[in-house]
């Protein structure tokens, strides 16, 4: 009993190494596309009905956010049962730990920042791109090498948004919408042509 227990453990850990070691494919430019063309159009909207209260600003962002994140997740699990049958769940186990991270430090930082200084929130959509260029990064050893330049958009363009917001320190909807909307079509283009063989990625 002991011995195929322990042959178990060696099995799991032998896929959860290669699925570590894997090229990850499960992401689906559909709905990446998809959750960027709705930011540009929530930040839109947001302009033509403005609202500077705080909580209003954050309930539309995170519900943008669900929403792009159950699309991600519905075709990722398509996916990845497809393309990495073997090792479906490893796959998406290493996908989650390397992105999880930046999200659960920006939610802990969006908490904090509104309870203890919400007279600095016009800060949060820069710094929300900043951390999410963080969790782009840790994800890039997965992912094609053109998802590096990724990264480096969603750093400068947190940098940037924080650089012109300081002047008038106001929530702006266009903080969100320009750098994720435009983030995220990049990464759909990324997962549609990156990778070698862009014919198994359509």
């Amino acid at each position: 009993m002991l011995e195929l227990r322990q042959a178990l453990e060696d099995i799991s850990a032998i896929r959860t190494q290669v699925a570590r070691g894997t090229q990850f494919r499960g992401y689906g430019p559909l709905s990446i596309a998809s959750s960027g063309v709705l930011a540009l159009g929530v930040a839109a909207a947001q302009v033509r009905w403005p609202n500077g209260d705080i909580k209003f600003f954050l309930l539309i962002w995170i519900s943008t956010a669900a929403v792009a994140v159950f699309l991600a997740a519905l075709e990722t699990t398509l996916r990845v049962r497809k393309v990495h049958s073997g090792i479906a769940v490893e796959m998406i186990q290493a996908a989650v730990e390397q992105f999880l991270p930046c999200i659960v430090v920006g939610i802990l930082l969006t908490v904090v920042l509104t309870r203890v200084a919400p007279e600095a929130s016009w800060m949060l959509p820069g710094l929300w791109a900043v951390m999410f260029s963080l969790g782009v990064f840790a994800s890039c050893r997965f992912l094609p090498r053109q998802m590096f330049a990724v990264g480096a958009w969603y750093l400068a363009a947190g940098l940037v948004c924080l650089l012109l917001s300081g002047g008038h320190r106001v929530l702006s909807p266009w903080a969100m919408g320009i750098p994720f909307g435009v983030g995220q079509l990049l990464v759909a283009a990324v997962l549609r042509y990156g990778y070698e063989d862009t014919g198994a990625e359509s």
